[in-house]
């Protein structure tokens, strides 16, 4: 066991060496994936950028759980529980519950009717759907924006386990991230050279260093601190201290209802998990993963398997309140305070060098995996619905995937720039907005699998109008200790007088708005666009020679649904 603190600004060699050799045996593996699977050649959308639109059940599975559980996720949702408590940290564990049966209602159509016209983004299938470029570019430069503080916030997974292993010291800007370079420039590298190929393959990697080191965790660090009745006991004494910067408590350990004292955080707590799980498949990425798959029914058999993960982020989200039971302090090499450290620093407290070493390892790696579909997707996105659309319509398939290539290392290199120049409460700040933004995008995607009742253009002002609430209302959240704005992703809901998730109640007033609009443009009669689609496009599956994209729209007679 080692008793290195990230503070001393010691280097725990042991623990570096071991992440070194299973991050260097991630590398080549992320080069050989272009190997996997492969066809004729990696240079079209569908091939580089969606892995040949072949992956079966567990190779969908372990890169959707590689695209959803990011290292981000291993780092703040048990800092959260350690520094916020439950609402803050365990609304993830309802929330990804709920995300499964969308999954599987939902994304089923979105694949069958996606793999029959060839689209690779949500915002194409929006083009097919109205014929509407307008609201096509609205969700693709959505999504696009959004994706890219998600990407940040990986690399910063990558610095926090760096920094505990206590390498990034130092007052040479060159020298202190001159492993985040060499982390950054092997991801670059490999992504470009396979393709989604590349995350799908370590993604195998990934998940059996998390499994394994959450379990020897769940197991060996209760018995370690006294029990679990200790560390339930140590979490809620913590959460009912007061705050000397806000004088409210510290955190909830259990969320409090409404009292004479103010509003209560049920709202907060279900709004959070539903709002989060709605929102969760209409990012990019998460849509990558699922076209990726080589059948609609691939797609419902994820949707049963993959609660397995929940199980284990649960497990994780606890790992907070042992740290508190066991007196874990995350200090940084700068000497503050920093509970996004406190996961590492648990596992370097308790564990012997190697093992924590492994654990470095999954948090870095579970970095990678996400990283690079995340770039991948948004580099399709831009590919498909800015380019193509909107520069250079003509583009043939090769140069579609030579645009892709180059702008995912854009995309990562921008990311890389946020990391090492902006504070990174930013991109935290930045990733919860993402989240209120993506969910803006959801009446356009998702309503629009089933009916075309909606009007194109009242689509469109319902998300500008839930785009701008959103974006304002989260702006003028203060946070109560560094007077910086966004300072969280709840505020009061108007007309309940609870505090709610600001992107559900944006999400409302974006549904609203698009149903009073759709009730006056569709009894004016206004053109609603041309659907490509048909009704049988959202049931085919694989095997049918219609799931094959056609160079012309079909001409069928069964009526839109």
């Amino acid at each position: 066991m080692t008793a290195l603190a990230a503070g001393t600004g010691g280097i725990n060699w042991t623990a570096l060496i071991v992440l070194v050799v299973l991050f260097s045996l991630v590398t080549v593996a992320g080069f050989m994936a272009g190997r996997f699977q492969r066809g004729d050649t990696l240079d079209s959308l569908d091939e580089w950028g969606l892995g040949g639109r072949r992956f079966g059940t567990w190779v969908t599975w372990f890169l959707l759980g590689g695209d959803l559980y990011t290292a981000y996720t291993f780092v703040a949702v048990p800092a959260a529980m350690f520094a916020a408590g439950s609402v803050a940290g365990f609304f993830a564990i309802p929330y990804t519950i709920i995300a499964y049966p969308i999954i599987f209602v939902f994304m089923a159509r979105l694949w069958s009717v996606s793999h029959r016209h060839g689209y690779v983004t949500t915002a194409d299938f929006v083009r097919g759907r109205y014929d509407a470029r307008s609201l096509s570019l609205a969700v693709a430069v959505t999504g696009f924006l959004a994706t890219m503080p998600y990407i940040a916030l990986q690399l910063v997974g990558i610095q926090a386990v760096l920094e505990v292993a206590g390498v990034g010291g130092g007052d040479n800007w060159l020298a202190k991230d001159a492993p985040l370079f060499v982390a950054f420039a092997l991801l670059a590298a490999y992504t470009y050279s396979s393709g989604l190929r590349a995350p799908a393959v370590i993604a195998f990697v990934k998940d059996a260093l998390v499994y394994l080191v959450i379990i020897v965790a769940v197991i060996y660090l209760p018995a370690k601190v006294g029990g679990w009745d200790t560390i339930f006991g140590a979490a809620a004494d913590k959460m009912g201290t007061t705050n000397p910067a806000t004088g409210a408590p510290t955190g909830a350990f259990i969320p409090p209802g409404s009292s004479d004292a103010g509003p209560g955080l049920y709202w907060a707590f279900a709004t959070l998990a539903l709002g989060s799980a709605m929102a969760l498949f209409m990012y990019p990425h998460a849509v990558t993963a699922v076209l990726s798959s080589k059948s609609r029914n691939t797609i419902r058999r994820n949707a049963a398997i993959l609660p397995a993960y929940s199980f284990v982020l649960a497990l994780l989200a606890l790992l907070g309140w042992v740290a508190i039971a066991a007196g874990t302090q995350p200090i940084g090499l700068d000497g503050e305070p920093n509970p996004q450290l406190v996961v590492p620093q648990l596992f370097e407290d308790m564990f012997p060098a190697w093992f924590a070493g492994v654990a470095f390892a999954a948090v870095a790696i579970g970095a990678l995996v996400p990283a690079a579909i995340m770039s991948i997707a948004a580099a399709n996105t831009f590919t498909r619905n800015i380019y193509k659309e909107w520069l250079k319509p003509n583009a043939t398939a090769k140069q579609e995937a030579q645009v892709s290539k180059l702008v995912s290392l854009v995309v990562k290199a921008f990311a890389l720039v946020f990391v090492l120049t902006l504070d990174k409460q930013n991109a935290i700040n930045f990733q919860l907005l993402g989240g209120i933004w993506m969910l803006q995008t959801f009446p356009a995607i998702v309503f629009s699998l089933y009916t075309r009742w909606f009007h194109r253009w009242a689509l469109l002002a319902g998300w500008a109008v839930g785009m701008v609430y959103g974006t304002l209302t989260a702006y003028n959240v203060v946070n109560p200790v560094t007077g910086g704005h966004f300072g969280s992703s709840l505020a009061m809901v108007p007309g309940l007088e609870q505090m709610g998730y600001i992107a559900l109640t944006a999400f409302v007033l974006n549904l609203v708005v698009a149903a009073v609009l759709s009730v006056v443009l569709n009894a004016a009669k206004v053109s609603n666009g041309t659907d490509e689609t048909v009704r049988s496009d959202y049931h085919a599956d694989a095997g049918d020679p219609r799931v094959q994209p056609l160079p012309t729209p079909p001409h069928e007679e069964s009526p839109n649904p």
